[in-house]
């Protein structure tokens, strides 16, 4: 595909556009861009195409197009002078999940979003690296090539800060949230 678009195939190019905009976009606000997201993920896609001759043939799309969509989602973050609330990162990462609930009990409903909240006030109390790895691996569903990739780290560094993360979310997290509850206890 990407040979396509660099012998001038506009639309393999749009086909790209269309696969990874949900995705992009995603991570755009996990990473913090919340409402300026939008425009975070047009700039990525936009400086990837101008920088597709750098992309390497043996690489993968994915990875690379989010290292751009994170380095983005940075540069826009810094430049707005005001942090963002735990609670408008909640509602931006809202307005990414279906409008059609995956269950009608209200009950299941009211503990998902109890424990999406918990989860994100946690990954607030993270360091930036510590951020970054927890959310490509668990937000973005990616696995530790894609991360290792995206991130620009070697696959033991992502191994390394995934699990020093996962242990410092372990000690934030009420007990009933532990994902690794039951799980083995390293310390």
């Amino acid at each position: 595909m990407i040979a396509r678009v660099r012998a001038g195939d506009v639309e393999a190019y749009a086909v790209l556009v269309r696969a990874f905009t949900g995705l992009a976009l995603r991570a755009a606000r996990a990473l913090g861009a919340g409402a300026d997201a939008e425009d975070v993920v047009q700039q990525a896609f936009f400086k990837a195409y101008c920088a597709l001759g750098q992309f390497r043939d043996d690489s993968s799309f994915k990875p690379w197009l989010l290292a751009i969509v994170a380095n983005e989602t940075r540069n826009t973050v810094r430049s707005a002078v005001r942090q963002r609330s735990v609670v408008g990162r909640e509602a931006t990462l809202r307005e990414a999940e279906p409008l059609i609930p995956e269950t009608t009990d209200p009950a299941v409903a009211a503990v998902h979003d109890e424990r999406r909240t918990a989860l994100l006030a946690a990954l607030e109390e993270l360091s930036e690296e510590h951020r970054l790895v927890v959310t490509y691996r668990y937000l973005l569903e990616m696995d530790e090539a894609e991360t290792a990739e995206a991130l620009g780290w070697p696959r033991g560094t992502v191994k390394s800060r995934l699990n020093r993360a996962l242990r410092k979310l372990k000690r934030i997290l009420p007990a009933e949230l532990d994902p690794r509850e039951g799980g083995d206890e390293h310390e």
